[in-house]
């Protein structure tokens, strides 16, 4: 929270106040561009470097059966008898079917790692370009918005990593119609799928964000929320099905609970500001 703090302060100098024409203003947001795309590349030049540790610890984590997550799960499943949420182990191969599928695969790697870890630094580029317009009041009510935002994302991401991709690979690697078929997957769909769910799960963690701007500017209001409330939750086990194809309800329960969690916060962040703008209406 002091970071974000430090990062309010110097957004409160240089360009804050100044009138700007509209080339200066492209002139400004190009410079705030390059310097994001500058972090995400360093970062990506920082996983390339460590691309066989990555791929190997965090890549191939939650294909493996000693995967934290995956042992949890074994414990649950002796605990409950659902022998199904246990990934014992791995019935699949992967491979590389292209010449440059090894090298395409280190780069693609790098650079959704790169993005993952430069993603903060990129939000308050582009909160630091967007800041100087906003009205005092506005400003005041969006204090802490870069460590908010970060804050979510990361916590998104881990739940989709730590969570998520586990249930979904066990399910999906270990399905078979016929014993005499090999699972047997290109390299470059496995991390697509495993990017695929953790960045969508960061992104759904941004909810309460999206309620707080929402009912900042009057669309979005908490009795509107509460009462499509069973609206959501069948929404979000229907979401949670398809993200756990498993027919374990455990499983299915183990990624709708937080989700059905940052719906109920986020009711309670628009009912927070909807008060704060009726009092400042008074």
């Amino acid at each position: 929270m002091a970071l974000d703090q430090e990062f309010d302060e110097e957004l409160e100098e240089g360009i804050e106040g100044k009138e700007m024409t509209f080339v200066e203003h492209l002139e400004e947001l190009r410079w705030h561009l390059l310097r994001s795309i500058a972090s995400i590349l360093i970062f990506t030049i920082v996983a390339w470097i460590y691309r066989e540790e990555i791929f190997g610890g965090i890549i191939m984590g939650p294909a493996k059966s000693d995967f934290w997550t995956n042992r949890m799960l074994c414990k649950v499943a002796d605990a409950t008898g659902m022998e199904g949420l246990c990934f014992k182990q791995a019935s699949f191969i992967l491979q590389s079917r292209e010449v440059s599928g090894q090298f395409m695969m280190a780069l693609t790697q790098s650079i959704i790692v790169g993005l993952m870890f430069a993603f903060p630094y990129f939000f308050w580029e582009i909160w630091k370009f967007i800041r100087p317009g906003l009205k005092d009041t506005e400003k005041s009510a969006a204090r802490g918005a870069v460590f908010w935002v970060s804050l979510l994302f990361f916590m998104g991401v881990s739940f989709g990593y730590f969570v998520v991709s586990p249930m979904a690979i066990n399910f999906l690697a270990n399905f078979k119609l016929d014993d005499s078929i090999q699972n047997q997957f290109d390299i470059n769909d496995y991390i697509s799928l495993l990017s695929m769910m953790t960045l969508a799960c960061g992104l759904t963690f941004q909810l309460p964000m999206i309620a707080y701007v929402l009912s900042r500017v009057g669309i979005l209001t908490p009795t509107f929320m509460r009462e499509y409330r069973r609206h959501a939750l069948i929404v979000i086990l229907i979401v949670a099905a398809i993200i756990t194809p498993s027919p374990d309800v455990i499983s299915q329960l183990l990624v709708a609970t937080p989700l059905f969690g940052l719906y109920e916060i986020s009711i309670w962040v628009s009912a927070s500001v909807n008060k704060k703008r009726e009092a400042e209406i008074l």
